[in-house]
């Protein structure tokens, strides 16, 4: 029991660093371009985190969370070790690993994926366990493709959407559509904040509804304050509903607490941002993980904001993106699941020294 509950917690604190971490996916460009003080941002951005619990709940489901809990073959895990009781320390252990790398990036200012990183966590430390086999790796696949595919489709679409947008407005004076944007750009970060809060914290629910699996497979019976909710287990996940409220809760309140080392570089770092362009790229990465979303593909709002903003900064030219600076992002992407997923196997050799 003390594993589940140790896990449950993991999840929680995980999802508040995800939202710290991940502040500035939504709203670097409407505080780079002024139309929001910080302060305003963070809670604006919070609100809408928190408000995906509740589209996810009565509208679109738990897809992202159903992905996330099929990254590790448990019943491959289980025939291998001939038990169950190995699964939950590999959980915690990849749940330790992308705590620690996501504080890592966050203090050194990389806008890396925690998307990619709790994934990395769990396949190492499920490799560490069992071997190769223990992984899922059609679903790690699908997840590693979009590494690659999620900033590209942003960048597209950035492109497209700010090449429309000047089209559309090219006989507006520049002070009007200055106007516009910047009072438009509110609604795109709302959207973009709502996607976050749905494909972020469905992740940890996923872990959850596992590690609830796993503690079942032991033949022991769950205490009534983990039932799992029956209208949870409608749309497909296995999780009690107090759980899932607070992954959400929990990534609400981390972006209440801001992550201005990422924004510096979200929003100013990648290319000067304009209210007209901040409104495009944001559009562009509500659309990307909309997409996602429906693919049930858990993908990184950190990627896809800054595939948006560098599709839509090339728009003017290729010279106002800084490639430098966008080429140490791309680094850190790649990275981040070997060195996650390294981090994953250690923590899983500590913490079988404790049983």
């Amino acid at each position: 029991m003390i594993y589940l509950i140790t896990i449950i917690v993991l999840c929680v604190g995980f999802d508040f660093i995800n939202g710290f971490h991940d502040a500035a996916n939504s709203i670097a460009t409407v505080v780079s371009t002024k139309v929001l003080t910080p302060i305003q941002a963070v809670l604006w951005a919070a609100a809408f985190n928190f408000i995906a619990f509740f589209v996810a709940k009565y509208l679109i489901g738990f897809g992202v969370a159903e992905t996330v809990q099929k990254t590790v073959d448990t019943s491959m895990v289980i025939a291998a070790t001939n038990g169950t009781g190995i699964i939950l320390p590999i959980i915690i252990s990849g749940l330790i690993a992308a705590i620690l790398w996501s504080l890592f990036t966050w203090w050194k200012g990389i806008p890396s994926s925690s998307s990619h990183t709790l994934i990395g966590g769990l396949v190492g430390s499920a490799v560490a366990a069992c071997g190769w086999k223990a992984v899922m790796w059609s679903t790690v696949g699908k997840i590693a493709l979009f590494i690659v595919a999620a900033p590209l489709i942003g960048f597209v679409a950035g492109n497209i959407i700010m090449i429309l947008t000047t089209w559309l407005f090219r006989r507006t004076k520049p002070h009007k559509m200055d106007k516009w944007f910047r009072r438009l750009q509110l609604l795109s970060s709302a959207f973009l904040s709502l996607g976050h809060g749905l494909n972020d914290s469905t992740k940890e629910i996923g872990v959850i509804a596992c590690a609830i699996a796993a503690f079942e497979q032991t033949g022991l019976q769950l205490p009534k304050w983990l039932a799992v909710s029956p209208e949870l287990s409608a749309l497909g996940i296995e999780v009690p509903e107090w759980a899932a409220f607070a992954c959400f809760t929990a990534i609400a309140l981390g972006t209440m607490s801001g992550g201005w080392r990422i924004i510096k570089t979200m929003g100013n770092k990648i290319t000067k941002i304009t209210p007209v362009e901040g409104f495009c790229s944001q559009t562009a990465g509500a659309l990307t993980i909309a997409i996602s979303q429906t693919l049930k593909i858990p993908v990184s709002t950190t990627h896809v904001i800054s595939g948006s903003i560098m599709g839509v900064g090339a728009v003017k030219r290729l010279s106002a993106v800084r490639w430098g600076v966008s080429i140490d992002m791309v680094t850190a992407w790649v990275v981040t699941i070997p060195v996650s997923a390294t981090i994953g196997a250690l923590s899983y050799c500590i913490v079988t020294l404790f049983q």
